[in-house]
């Protein structure tokens, strides 16, 4: 579905990603790595959003290496940064409509679905997102992704912050997505251990390069967490 060719990409003069090459298909592949390895930078630069030094970029058959952010959205890509990833002076229900504006079907229809998925988020509707806990603000940001129908999910980082209970409720709601809406979703994350459990591949990160790319059933914790260490 999403194929990643020679991929390079990074800052002014520092490069922080060198020759990336993977593909995504009907899955969960997790990215991990410690903090600087490139886990950020690349989700950056898949959804657009920091453009490559090299590399090509192949989404369900077509070329987008050169397309803008704005499109690979109406494509079927969602990205949920780290951070400001809600608009604070506007409602839950606000923040929601927003993501309908990309998508065909009925705007209530996806609402119902979210609320099904964030149980507290229709609570919270009518209450402002800036007013949110950080939980519940990374619930609505997911949340406002799925509103626009994406066939491929990028997550930066979504548990970070988060209490233990709000990084259950998360990860059992992405897999919950991923399993009904038959998404495909890149998730990068510091916390490897949960992670692990609703992964089917893990890609490692190391000072931007890939060191490994396996199936998550085949790679044991002990040897993920010397592949922190290189």
């Amino acid at each position: 579905m999403f194929d990643v060719q020679n991929l390079s990409s990074g800052y002014g003069d520092v490069q922080v990603l060198s020759d990336l090459t993977f593909g995504i298909g009907n899955e969960v592949l997790a990215v991990l790595g410690a903090n600087g390895a490139g886990k950020t930078t690349l989700l950056k630069t898949l959804a657009k959003v920091l453009p490559l030094r090299a590399g090509a970029l192949e989404w369900d058959g077509q070329q987008v290496t050169h397309t803008p952010a704005h499109e690979l959205s109406n494509r079927g890509i969602a990205y949920v940064p780290q951070e400001g990833n809600v608009f604070p002076n506007l409602s839950v229900a606000e923040n929601l409509s927003l993501g309908a504006l990309v998508g065909t079907r009925p705007k209530d229809e996806r609402l119902d679905e979210v609320y099904t998925l964030f149980p507290r988020l229709a609570e919270r509707k009518d209450q402002r997102a800036g007013s949110l806990s950080g939980g519940e603000g990374q619930m609505l940001a997911v949340g406002r992704a799925l509103m626009q129908d994406p066939k491929l999910l990028l997550l930066d980082e979504p548990s970070a912050g988060l209490s233990p209970l709000y990084v259950d409720t998360l990860f059992q709601t992405i897999a919950e997505a991923r399993e009904k809406r038959g998404l495909a979703i890149i998730l990068a994350e510091q916390n490897a251990k949960k992670t692990m459990e609703i992964a089917d591949r893990v890609l490692v990160l190391s000072l931007g390069r890939m060191h490994l790319l396996e199936e998550a059933k085949s790679l044991s914790m002990k040897r993920l967490m010397q592949a922190y260490h290189i």
